[in-house]
């Protein structure tokens, strides 16, 4: 058996909010209740969103709430750079691997012409593409002659057209055909092959992550990734996809649910434990209204007391921060 290994790997595109931290603190403790190794990864390959103060915000939220890490881009590690950016060679690498191997082309299509493809209407992250730039073009040079100077083409990757199928630690066997539900996926619109798909694939093998505990709304990216590990001949973690916080709507938290920064709860005074107890309490750790730090968990968690259900933060609910013991 491996070492238990996971990762904490936020993006420094905003401030932390209530539901980054549920997912953060299951992950926490999913391994330190097997004595397991805590990473923490920046993934900023993300440029346009990217904020220059986000970092700092972010390992101040994590520490204030009571997580830490045992490797990361503050404290050192055997893994390291442990910031994306700084390991854009090792994803030029792996991109010139699946070139090698015909698995990747050059791409002109822009996000509008692949929605202007579609028979249907396709929710933004179903919209599949039907493989227009595939055999288009012998060399990237070739596609880049058919853009204007300031844009790129992107590499996309050969779907291949099978069931491809895992076993979620928390959601159970999941299945996905995806050539037929996404088509040749993007890898990266970035000359030396840096992009998230292809980045957080190469990253996970290379830092030994041997689990990734995350939100449910990545589900559907797994079976991109796991094709991605074959095609490299990579091991994949085991996957656990948790439920979500939303707000009253049942869409995941935004601006339009108010301040549910961790950072605003900090400057109001609302102690981290009050935190902690209400997103242990949504996992069935403790019963309602009881502060607690992440490590008073860590000999009581189970996976299975989490209900399957999105925790719906409702008016009551975050009004409640303001009272727990």
């Amino acid at each position: 058996m491996r070492a238990c290994r996971g990762r904490l790997a936020p993006s420094p595109t905003g401030a932390l909010h209530l539901g980054n931290a549920r997912s953060f603190l299951l992950a926490w403790l999913s391994v330190r209740s097997r004595g397991g190794t805590m990473v923490m990864r920046i993934e900023d390959l993300d440029h346009p969103k990217v904020k220059p103060w986000a970092i700092d915000e972010i390992f101040t939220d994590l520490r204030w709430l009571g997580l830490d890490w045992d490797e990361g881009p503050d404290v050192g590690g055997a893994f390291g750079p442990y910031v994306q950016r700084e390991r854009r060679d090792q994803y030029a690498a792996a991109l010139d691997v699946l070139k090698d191997k015909g698995l990747v082309y050059s791409c002109v299509c822009s996000r509008q012409d692949v929605a202007s493809a579609q028979a249907a209407p396709h929710a933004e992250d179903y919209q599949r593409y039907p493989g227009t730039c595939r055999g288009r073009f012998g060399s990237f040079a070739d596609a880049s002659a058919e853009l204007p100077p300031e844009r790129m083409p992107a590499w996309r990757f050969c779907a291949p057209d099978e069931k491809v199928g895992f076993h979620d630690g928390f959601a159970g066997r999941y299945e996905a055909n995806v050539a037929h539900r996404d088509g040749d996926f993007v890898l990266a619109r970035d000359t030396k092959g840096a992009g998230y798909m292809l980045a957080v694939v190469v990253d996970d093998a290379a830092m030994g992550i041997t689990e990734v505990l995350r939100g449910d709304d990545l589900l559907p990216a797994t079976h991109r990734q796991l094709v991605l590990y074959r095609a490299l001949g990579l091991r994949p973690p085991q996957f656990i996809h948790v439920p979500l916080v939303v707000g009253p709507d049942g869409k995941r938290l935004a601006k339009r649910h108010g301040d549910t920064r961790l950072r605003a709860y900090r400057e109001q005074g609302i102690a981290p434990e009050r935190i902690v107890g209400l997103l242990a309490w949504s996992c069935g750790l403790v019963p309602f209204g009881v502060a607690c730090r992440p490590d008073e968990l860590i000999s009581e968690f189970l996976l299975s007391k989490l209900p399957h259900e999105p925790l719906v933060l409702t008016e009551a609910l975050s009004g409640a921060l303001q009272t727990f013991a």
